[in-house]
């Protein structure tokens, strides 16, 4: 009787509102994480197009330089200069114009080509 009325035998633990204040603050931190991390995905799918279609490039100007003349076809790409011909998972796809000097590059919200070069890349619009 005489610890509980001086105060030393009072019990250890957190009350009601601490723990409520602690939920809320992981929760706004949760939003920000969340929020902060919603442009990452078209920005590593811009990645993947502009860096894919810099390989083509690569690979037709190395045709070009070897043969004198660029390629007409992809297939002469894939079996000479490219592993293999970049993939249409990420939501574009690419192709050679009729030259075989520029790549042409459509993503799945155009309806047109958008060409590719170093001073345009046509990725932008990726999502």
């Amino acid at each position: 009787m005489k610890r509980r009325k001086s105060g030393e035998g009072s019990e250890g633990g957190f009350t009601l509102i601490e723990l409520l204040i602690v939920i809320v603050v992981l929760g706004i931190l949760a939003a920000i994480v969340v929020f902060s991390l919603t442009g990452v995905s078209g920005q590593s799918k811009q990645a993947a197009c502009t860096s894919d279609g810099k390989s083509v490039e690569i690979a037709a100007d190395a045709y070009q330089a070897a043969t004198g003349n660029y390629p007409a076809n992809t297939g002469v790409l894939v079996t000479t200069y490219l592993h293999s011909w970049p993939g249409t998972a990420n939501g574009y796809t690419l192709s050679l114009d009729a030259t075989g000097q520029t790549v042409d590059v459509v993503t799945s919200g155009n309806a047109t080509a958008t060409p590719y070069t170093d001073a345009t890349h046509g990725c932008a619009s990726v999502s």
